[in-house]
């Protein structure tokens, strides 16, 4: 099924895959990563999974793609999960997840000041209401209202790292597959965190079964296949729409982190993903045609099966004809 502009539903539904997988990071991060150390974390991310990828792919960047990939890598991968890391081991799953409500509003400026995009009235009220409904989640943290400020922070700069790097990943509309332009950031971002991790972090850890396990879901299906979903939808779709199913995310956090950490939840949560979600869904044209649609022609009524009037009665001209 398409929308009005020729959107296809398929393309939404694979383009909230990844902010589904990004928002189980916390709570994996807290139950199996090695503690104490999130730039090993978020090397271990992006640069293997991007080294597998190169190899298979086998194609290096050309010309002033060099350049175009350090950045994006930098943005989308180094400093973004650099960052993210330091937000989830210093917050709770549901708060550092959270802090992605600002992802809509960040994009839908950057797109507008970089790209001269503009947001129809409905995107950016979709996007108002699921950041408020994400807002409400932040009454899941602790009863003591304490808070790290340093993850509040770091999780607020990869946001705004991520909304950089993707709306420039849409100004640059790569002609390459998306597959290899997603391998080059992942090299890209994984090579410059290295070296910093190991100043910072000194010497690798011990890796378990279970920390391995999670190495490889984060990197193979939180890193590989999400951004390549990802930057797909990025290609078809303003960057508004997408910034708006990166609300996913943060519900899919809060629900793991009640699931699997034992965090509080209540019926304003459950109010506040209710919101979410419908924000999700109204902010999506083809996905507004599929389920308001059957909505809109109910309102009609019992008589919807009755002919218009314009139908039964004659027109204006034919009378016309008729008297002549």
């Amino acid at each position: 099924m398409s929308g009005p502009s020729g959107l296809s539903l398929a393309t939404v539904l694979l383009t909230v895959v990844p902010p589904i997988v990004w928002g189980s990071t916390y709570a994996v991060t807290q139950l199996w990563l090695p503690p104490g150390r999130p730039l090993f974390a978020a090397v271990v991310r992006v640069l293997p999974v991007g080294l597998l990828m190169l190899l298979w792919l086998r194609r290096l960047p050309t010309g002033r793609w060099w350049g175009r990939a350090a950045v994006l890598g930098a943005l989308n991968h180094g400093l973004f999960f650099g960052l993210l890391f330091v937000a989830a081991y210093r917050l709770p799953s549901g708060l550092a997840s959270t802090m992605t409500a600002l992802a809509p509003l960040a994009m839908m400026a950057i797109a507008r000041l970089v790209l001269g995009e503009r947001v129809d009235r409905t995107t950016l009220v979709a996007a108002v209401v699921g950041i408020a409904g994400v807002l409400l989640l932040v009454a899941r943290v602790d009863s003591s209202g304490a808070l790290d400020l340093v993850g509040v922070g770091a999780a607020v700069a990869a946001v705004l790292s991520s909304s950089t790097g993707f709306v420039l990943m849409k100004k640059w509309s790569p002609r390459e597959d998306v597959l290899v332009v997603t391998a080059w950031q992942l090299v890209a971002g994984g090579l410059l965190l290295l070296p910093v991790a190991l100043l910072v972090e000194g010497a690798p850890p011990a890796i378990t079964l279970s920390s391995g396990l999670a190495f490889a879901y984060l990197g193979l299906v939180g890193s590989g296949v999400a951004y390549v979903l990802w930057f797909r939808g990025l290609a078809r779709m303003t960057a508004g729409s997408v910034a708006v199913i990166g609300l996913v995310n943060p519900v899919v956090g809060t629900l793991l982190g009640v699931v699997l950490l034992a965090e509080p939840f209540g019926p304003i949560h459950l109010l506040a993903m209710t919101l979410v979600l419908g924000s999700v869904i109204v902010g999506q044209a083809p996905v507004r045609a599929l389920v308001l649609g059957p909505l809109r022609r109910g309102r009609r009524g019992p008589g919807r099966h009755l002919a218009p009037l314009d139908d039964v009665l004659p027109s204006r001209e034919a009378v016309a004809a008729d008297r002549g």
